[in-house]
C-alpha cells in the first residue's frame, strides 16, 4: 500500500492549497516505490534507515509501522536496518531507533 502516505506536516497544506503540485508528488511516488529492480519492503526498509539515520523520530516511527503493518516487516529485519545505521550514522541514531521499534 503505497497510495498517498506522506509524512510531511505540511503535505496536506499542499493537497489544499495546491493541488497540482500535490498530485505531482503523489505520482513522483509511485514512479520511487516501482519495484523495478528492489521490492517495495526493501525500499521501505531503505526509507526506515534513511529516517533514522536522520534521526528524524516521527518519519522513522511512521516507516516502521507502516512497514510492519503493510508489508508484515519483522522487528529483525528493521534491527539488521538498524546495524547499518550504527555503522553509519553512529549510536545516537541507532540508540533513537532501536528504542522506537522496542516501543510498536
Amino acid at each position: 500500500m503505497k497510495g498517498e502516505v506522506f509524512y510531511g506536516k505540511g503535505m496536506q497544506y499542499i493537497k489544499e492549497d495546491n493541488p497540482d503540485l500535490y498530485e505531482a508528488l503523489v505520482e513522483l511516488n509511485e514512479v520511487v516505490y516501482n519495484g523495478k529492480s528492489l521490492d517495495y519492503k526493501t525500499q521501505k526498509l531503505i526509507a526506515i534507515g534513511i529516517a533514522a539515520s536522520k534521526s528524524d523520530e516521527l518519519a522513522t516511527q511512521k516507516q516502521m509501522k507502516s512497514s510492519i503493518e503493510e508489508l508484515d516487516t519483522t522487528k529483525d529485519e528493521i534491527m539488521d536496518v538498524l546495524r547499518v545505521v550504527l555503522l553509519t550514522s553512529g549510536a545516537p541514531a541507532f540508540n533513537q531507533g532501536v528504542r522506537i521499534l522496542k516501543s510498536l
